[in-house]
Parts: C-alpha cells; sequence; structure tokens
C-alpha cells in the first residue's frame, strides 16, 4: 500500500462526511479528458484511448493536467468503467466515432455462468500501477478518488455488446430471466467490490461508481437490478475498505435519491435534471450531494457560466454536505475558459453558503 502523504487540501473528503468547510469543493466528472489540449497531446503519444488507460505513467500524466491547470480540489483516477468486463474476457475495444464494442457479448446463459471475476492485481494490475503512480505525484496535494461501473452499467454493455440506445437484450433477459440476470449482477458485484478495494489499497481516498444506465430502468427494475447491486458492492466494501466513502451516481434515476441515501453510501451524485433543493430534501441529511450543473451550460459565455454556478449553489443552500460538480461528464469541445469560469465562481461564491444561515 501507498504510504500516506498528509493531505493539503481535505475539503473534499470533510465535504463528504458534511463537516463544515471554508469554501464548496470542486471538480467535474471526466475533468482529464478531450477538453484538454495536453490531453489530446499525451493521447497522441499512447496510439489509442485503451492503451492511455493501460500505461500507468501516462494515465498519471493525465490524470494530474486538470489538477495542474485548474487545482480542483479532488483528482480522479484516469481509466474506463470498462476495465471490470475486459478482464472478465470479453475483449473491450474501441470502435471509431462509435465508442466502445466487446468482441463477444454475454447472449448466453453458459457465456454467464463462464465468467470469472478477475483478480484485481493481476488483471487489472495496470490500474493498481496507475493509482500508485498518481498518489506519489499528487504528494497529499488533494485526495484521489478511484471508481468502478456499476454492476447493471457493465452488465448492459457486456449483454449488448456496446452501447445501446433501448437496452434490448439486457431489458429481454430481465424480463425473461431476472434469475440469470441477478446472478450476472452478483457477480459483477463482487468484482467490482474487489476491484474498488484493491485502488484503496493502492491509494485511493475515496470511491465513485458510475450507474450511467439505471435511469434506463423502470422504478421496480431500478431498486431490483440496478440500486441492490450497488448496495452489494457497499456491503462487500464495507468488509474490503472500511472507512472509504462512496459516492453513488445514477443518471437519470433521481426519483429515487432517498432510496439511494439508504445504501450506505457518503454521497450520491446528481444530475441536472433535479433541483438540489428537492434531492437535499429527499436525502433527509443522511449522505453529502454532488453536482449538478448541467455540462452543456458551459459552452456559455463565462459571465453566465458564473450566473449559473450561482444559481447551483444557492439551489443547494447554507450548510455542508455539498460538492460543486457536473450533472454529468464534461462534453469534448467545452471551452476552456468557462471551465476556469466555474472553478473561479464557485471559489468566490460559495464561502457565503458555509456560513451558519
Amino acid at each position: 500500500m501507498t504510504p500516506p502523504n498528509p493531505l493539503k487540501n481535505d475539503l473534499f473528503l470533510r465535504a463528504l462526511r458534511r463537516e463544515p468547510v471554508e469554501r464548496t469543493p470542486v471538480w467535474l466528472m471526466r475533468q482529464a479528458g478531450r477538453y484538454l489540449a495536453e490531453y489530446r497531446a499525451t493521447r497522441a503519444k499512447a496510439g489509442d484511448f485503451l492503451a492511455l488507460c493501460k500505461n500507468p505513467e501516462l494515465a498519471c500524466e493525465v490524470t494530474m493536467q486538470p489538477i495542474e491547470r485548474f487545482g480542483f480540489d479532488a483528482a480522479i483516477l484516469f481509466s474506463d468503467i470498462l476495465t471490470v468486463p475486459d478482464a472478465m474476457g470479453l475483449g473491450l475495444h474501441f470502435v471509431d466515432n462509435e465508442g466502445p464494442a466487446f468482441h463477444h457479448p454475454l447472449r448466453t446463459e453458459e457465456a454467464i455462468l463462464k465468467l470469472r471475476v478477475p483478480e484485481p492485481e493481476a488483471e487489472l494490475g495496470y490500474v493498481m500501477d496507475a493509482v500508485r503512480t498518481i498518489k506519489t505525484a499528487l504528494a497529499g496535494r488533494v485526495p484521489l478518488i478511484g471508481f468502478a461501473g456499476s454492476p447493471w452499467t457493465l452488465a448492459t454493455y457486456m449483454i449488448e455488446g456496446a452501447g445501446s440506445r433501448d437496452f434490448v437484450h439486457a431489458k429481454r433477459l430481465r424480463y425473461d430471466r431476472p434469475d440469470l440476470l441477478k446472478t450476472l449482477l452478483s457477480k459483477l458485484a463482487e468484482a467490482v467490490a474487489l476491484y474498488l478495494a484493491a485502488q484503496v489499497r493502492a491509494g485511493a481516498d475515496a470511491l465513485m461508481v458510475f450507474d450511467t444506465w439505471g435511469g434506463a430502468l423502470d422504478p421496480q427494475g431500478y431498486r431490483e437490478f440496478s440500486l441492490a447491486a450497488m448496495q452489494d458492492v457497499i456491503e462487500r466494501l464495507r468488509v474490503l475498505a472500511p472507512g472509504v466513502p462512496v459516492i453513488l451516481f445514477s443518471k437519470g434515476a433521481a426519483a429515487h435519491l432517498g432510496e439511494m441515501s439508504r445504501s450506505g453510501a457518503a454521497a450520491l451524485g446528481v444530475d441536472w435534471t433535479a433541483s438540489l433543493a428537492d434531492a437535499r430534501k429527499a436525502v433527509g441529511g443522511r449522505v453529502a450531494l454532488q453536482g449538478n450543473l448541467d455540462p452543456t451550460s458551459l459552452f456559455a459565455r463565462p459571465e453566465k457560466v458564473r450566473e449559473l454556478v450561482a444559481g447551483v449553489l444557492a439551489d443547494y443552500g447554507h450548510g455542508p454536505g455539498h460538492i460543486f460538480n457536473l450533472g454529468h461528464g464534461i462534453l469534448q469541445h467545452t471551452p476552456i475558459e468557462s471551465v476556469a469560469a466555474l472553478v473561479e465562481a464557485v471559489r468566490d461564491l460559495s464561502p457565503a453558503y458555509q456560513q451558519a444561515s
């Protein structure tokens, strides 16, 4: 395990614990990415996205780029949610202009039952090497977030074989063979928990579970197949990585925030379709909240971005437990000056909300 450095900036971790902070911490989902010229240069060195993910030194380089440029209050491991199914033998590759795909999608009961839970330090050792390298580079500057995809989200890609708009194959399994889908989700919950715990041993300070496609399910399906599997992950992490805070983010599932707040997570990500004030009422002080500026708002002029940031801060209101973020990942062509305006606005405007109301 990487020897810990005393954190120079622990705003993010204190906010996760809903402790008082001097200002609202800020980081952005997908903050290391194609909107940065320096990222594009590093990716060109790697050759392709998957090669970049599997090179610990280059993954460290791109993880650090937004920290160096903007001074965010947390770094997040540069990787991909599909590393786990890749390690399970499905053959991950990326198709130009189409995104991720698998050579061996799960279309039969036999294929699902044959799946093996990977050993993180073996098949996914390059990720742990990246975590250790990043922690050394950070030298205690800010906390490091490790992450994984949720079991349901991973299952959708594994069953469909690629991204999907309708999830026909995954939903057919949900309706025709819910028992088989639950078998798959249980394997994935084990794999995700082991993977996240290994990231903690390598040096991650907090963890995030990305449930990108939870909102594609009906309410009962969300509870039974998405939320239940994430709760399984959290229960396993209580044993494997006790005390490490976990953030759950289910895109398009704002109606379930109250139920999610009872999952054992320390914080919930909120997308831009929900009001933070409503989310705060729904969770009843049980968890911190992260979010939730619309990523497309960053295409507005910087002065407007400042107004919108002010609106998000006001929507959450006074008191601790808020981490400023977008409602989903930053978009590829986002103007750099708008990101700088967002960070500046959070730093300027948030201290007033951290005082007693």
